[in-house]
C-alpha cells in the first residue's frame, strides 16, 4: 500500500508538472513547431514521441543521479534515515506555497538560438529527443518546486527509492504525448484545449498546494512539535 501511494503520488507531481502553464506552453510550442517542419502525420507522432522521451530520461536521470548519489554516502544516508522525515514537513509547506504562488523565484533558464533550435529539430527524432532533454532542465519555479521539493524527500523517504524518479519522467509525458497524438491527427481546436488545461491546472495546483501545506502541517506536529 505504501509503495503504491509513492508511485501515485510520484506519477501525479508529474502529470501535474507538466500541465504546470510554464513546461505546457513550451511543451505544446515545440510540438507544434515540430509538427510545421515535419509534412508526414506519422513522423510527426514519432518525434513528439522522442520529444516526450527527452523530457522523461531528463527528469528521471537528473533525479536517480541525486537520490543515488546522496544515499552511496554512509554519513548522508544515515543523516537523511534520521532527519528527513522531520525535514519533510517543512518541505511539503514550502513547496504548497509555491504551488499556491505565495512564493516565488527567478531561475536561471536554458536557452537555444533560433540556429540551433532548427537544427535540431530538421535532425528528425534524435534532435526532437535533444530538444525534449533540454527544455526539461530549463525548470520554472512550480517545477522544481515539485521536483526537488516533493519528489527527491519523497523518494529519499520511501523504500520505492530511484524508482519514482522514472514514475515522475513517465507522468510528465503523458499530456506531452497526447498533444502529439493531437497535432499528428490534425485536431485543430488546440487553442481551445490549451486554455481547457490551463484553467484546470489552476484548480489542481491550488488543491495540491493546500493538500501539501496541511500535509507538512500534521508532519510537523507528529515529528517535531512532539520532541518539545
Amino acid at each position: 500500500m505504501e509503495l503504491l501511494i509513492a508511485f501515485g503520488s510520484a506519477l501525479w507531481l508529474g502529470i501535474l508538472t507538466s500541465i504546470s502553464p510554464c513546461p505546457l506552453a513550451t511543451n505544446i510550442a515545440a510540438v507544434s513547431f515540430l509538427s510545421k517542419k515535419i509534412a508526414h502525420p506519422a513522423m510527426v507522432f514519432i518525434s513528439g514521441l522522442a520529444y516526450t522521451l527527452g523530457r522523461m530520461v531528463a527528469y528521471a536521470a537528473l533525479g536517480w543521479i541525486i537520490i543515488s548519489s546522496l544515499l552511496s554516502v554512509p554519513q548522508v544516508a544515515q543523516f537523511l534515515q534520521k532527519y528527513m522525515v522531520k525535514a519533510l514537513g517543512p518541505l511539503l509547506i514550502i513547496t504548497g506555497l509555491f504551488l499556491l504562488e505565495v512564493l516565488t523565484i527567478r531561475l536561471p533558464g536554458v536557452a537555444l538560438s533560433q540556429k540551433h533550435h532548427n537544427k535540431l529539430v530538421e535532425s528528425g527524432a534524435p534532435g526532437a529527443f535533444l530538444l525534449g532533454l533540454i527544455f526539461a532542465l530549463a525548470f520554472c519555479p512550480v517545477s522544481a518546486a515539485l521536483f526537488f521539493g516533493s519528489l527527491i524527500p519523497l523518494a529519499l523517504n520511501s523504500k520505492a527509492g530511484t524508482l519514482l524518479p522514472f514514475i515522475y519522467g513517465a507522468g510528465t509525458g503523458v499530456p506531452v504525448l497526447i498533444f502529439a497524438i493531437a497535432i499528428a491527427l490534425g485536431v485543430t481546436s488546440m487553442s481551445h484545449w490549451f486554455h481547457k488545461i490551463t484553467k484546470l491546472e489552476y484548480y489542481t495546483r491550488r488543491i495540491t498546494g493546500v493538500i501539501f501545506i496541511l500535509v507538512g502541517l500534521y508532519y510537523i506536529r507528529i515529528y517535531i512539535l512532539k520532541m518539545f
